[in-house]
């Protein structure tokens, strides 16, 4: 599918971004915590965020745990300023397919080295989505839905550089609604950042993406232009919830 898929636009060359091409960040990352005193603060942030079922950032929350390509990409629109459509996007959404199919694979291989508890694992507090998913059998650290949240906005800052803080903010807000959540620790988020940043300098630098970059900006260049605006209540929410980092609150 990532070969026929690549393949359908004549003018980029064959996928060749694969795991082994990403940093091993079981080198470069600190192990979770490990003790009860490391523990405490992931513990008090678990706790607390709990108190958001139900309000409108857990309904954010909800809507950033879809990573399907389509919804991931859109949602990302207001930090654009205008929408952004995956189907008038080919060459970004091959970019996309291609980081995530890589990234998928070097961040099994973390996951399973440090195996960790998910937070919701032994009690029966809220999670935004349904417990009988398959995250039992996912491990937690690092947190995969922020790698994906972040290394796309950090792609989409480099093809939209007049727009990068706010991208880069809510690639943030996504990391940080898996905390909001209930499905992944604080630190595994801060993991997700650390190891996002390393996946997309060698994301970026990789000779099929460099010469599919151009044309993304193209397209990305061509939606701004056609003047489609985000939601406005949906940008309220995305703004009130970088206000309100789960990291910061008390």
């Amino acid at each position: 599918m990532l070969t026929s898929l690549v393949a359908s636009c004549t003018t980029a060359p064959s996928a060749s971004l694969v795991s082994s091409a990403l940093p091993d960040e079981r080198l470069s990352l600190a192990a979770p915590p490990a003790t009860p005193a490391s523990q405490a603060n992931d513990d008090r942030i678990f706790a607390a965020t709990r108190a958001l079922k139900d309000t409108p950032r857990w309904k954010l929350a909800q809507s950033d745990a879809d990573l399907r390509p389509a919804p991931l990409l859109r949602g990302f629109s207001c930090a654009a300023g205008f929408m952004i459509a995956l189907d008038k996007a080919p060459h970004l959404e091959q970019i996309l397919t291609l980081m995530a199919n890589a990234e998928t694979g070097r961040t099994s291989e973390e996951k399973h080295y440090w195996k960790r508890l998910r937070p919701f694992i032994g009690n029966d507090q809220p999670i935004c989505v349904s417990r009988e998913s398959n995250l039992r059998k996912s491990p937690s650290y690092p947190s995969g839905h922020t790698i994906a949240g972040y290394s796309t906005a950090l792609v989409l800052s480099a093809l939209l550089p007049e727009r990068s803080a706010e991208l880069l903010q809510r690639g943030r807000v996504i990391g940080e609604s898996r905390i909001v959540c209930g499905v992944h620790w604080a630190s595994d988020v801060a993991a997700g950042y650390q190891a996002a940043g390393a996946f997309a300098v060698a994301t970026l630098e990789n000779p099929t993406i460099r010469a599919l970059m151009p044309q993304a900006r193209e397209e990305l260049l061509a939606l701004q232009a056609a003047g489609l605006r985000p939601d406005a209540e949906r940008c309220a929410l995305e703004a009130d919830a970088a206000a309100h980092s789960p990291f910061s609150e008390d």
